[in-house]
């Protein structure tokens, strides 16, 4: 299992959002669903999680409600093999709205980025890629100047890291001098990408789009919980928000299999123990 996974948060169309994703890429499917039977908000029967891959890449779909809408603050770029691709993703993808049209760029021979019906952002290239879909980062607002800084905190964090380039503003373009205009980087072997923006956006990193991190053991629960909420916020359910405002959520393992038991009164009781707690503690879920 890779170490990093990406979580997008529904308003209830998980389950719909997942199902649609993986009609659109290859080496994509639905995995895991986890589903309510009352020990959630919600209708019972309602997917809670949805395990999914897009062009191999893990996804978690969670129904948590209204309380965070997608923004352009967290997107996914994705590699394109060949203009039918990207023609067709650009079709499918651009029901939201268009942010930039699919046309060529002076850094991309054709390029565009979009906005779906459930509100995520899409960059798409037509070039291949290392990896099919990558999390691209906008720094903007207060945080805005800090995506190198950024980087490199979590690269201080994660193993298998490192920097693939960094390209930064120069005099007289559109960007403030030395801030990034575009990153690339790998942490525990996956890819990422990140800008700095100075332009004035009605939007910053939200919980709508976090990163789960796969633990095995609660030293690694408790080593990545306190270096991610380093300057941030600790918030439940082993959720935080690191210096920069991104969320993550710090995950043992064994939690999706215990959720997963076929005896549901084991899994309820699972659930309800998770409920009650801020950091996640391995010996009190098995215990429930």
């Amino acid at each position: 299992m890779q170490k990093i996974t990406t979580c997008l948060w529904f308003n209830g169309r998980g389950e719909e959002a997942a199902n649609f994703y993986t009609g659109l890429f290859e080496d994509s499917k639905v995995t895991d669903i986890v589903r309510n039977t009352g020990t959630a908000p919600g209708p019972v029967g309602n997917a809670l999680t949805v395990a999914f891959t897009l062009g191999g890449q893990p996804f978690v779909a969670l129904n948590g409600g209204d309380q965070y809408q997608f923004t352009p603050a967290i997107s996914f770029f994705v590699s394109c093999d060949s203009e039918k691709e990207i023609d067709t993703l650009y079709k499918k993808l651009s029901d939201g709205g268009v942010l930039m049209p699919l046309q060529k760029y002076p850094f991309s021979e054709r390029y565009g980025w979009v906005t779906d019906r459930y509100g995520l952002s899409w960059q798409l290239n037509l070039a291949a890629g290392t990896q099919k879909i990558a999390p691209f980062l906008m720094f903007t607002g207060a945080q805005q100047g800090k995506a190198e800084e950024a980087l490199h905190f979590y690269q201080s964090v994660f193993n298998s890291s490192g920097t693939e380039h960094i390209t930064r503003y120069g005099p007289g373009e559109q960007g403030t001098e030395g801030t990034v205009i575009h990153a690339t980087f790998t942490l525990e072997g996956q890819q990422f990408m990140a800008l700095d923006s100075n332009l004035e956006h009605a939007f910053t990193f939200n919980e709508a789009v976090s990163f789960v991190v796969n633990c095995e053991t609660q030293q690694q629960v408790d080593d990545y919980w306190e270096k991610l909420s380093a300057g941030g916020s600790q918030v439940a359910c082993g959720w935080l928000k690191d210096k920069y405002g991104v969320s993550w959520q710090v995950v043992p393992l064994i939690l999706p299999k215990l959720l997963l038991d076929q005896n549901r009164g084991k899994a309820d009781r699972v659930m309800s123990a998770m409920m009650k707690m801020v950091k996640l503690d391995i010996a009190t879920l098995q215990q429930a």
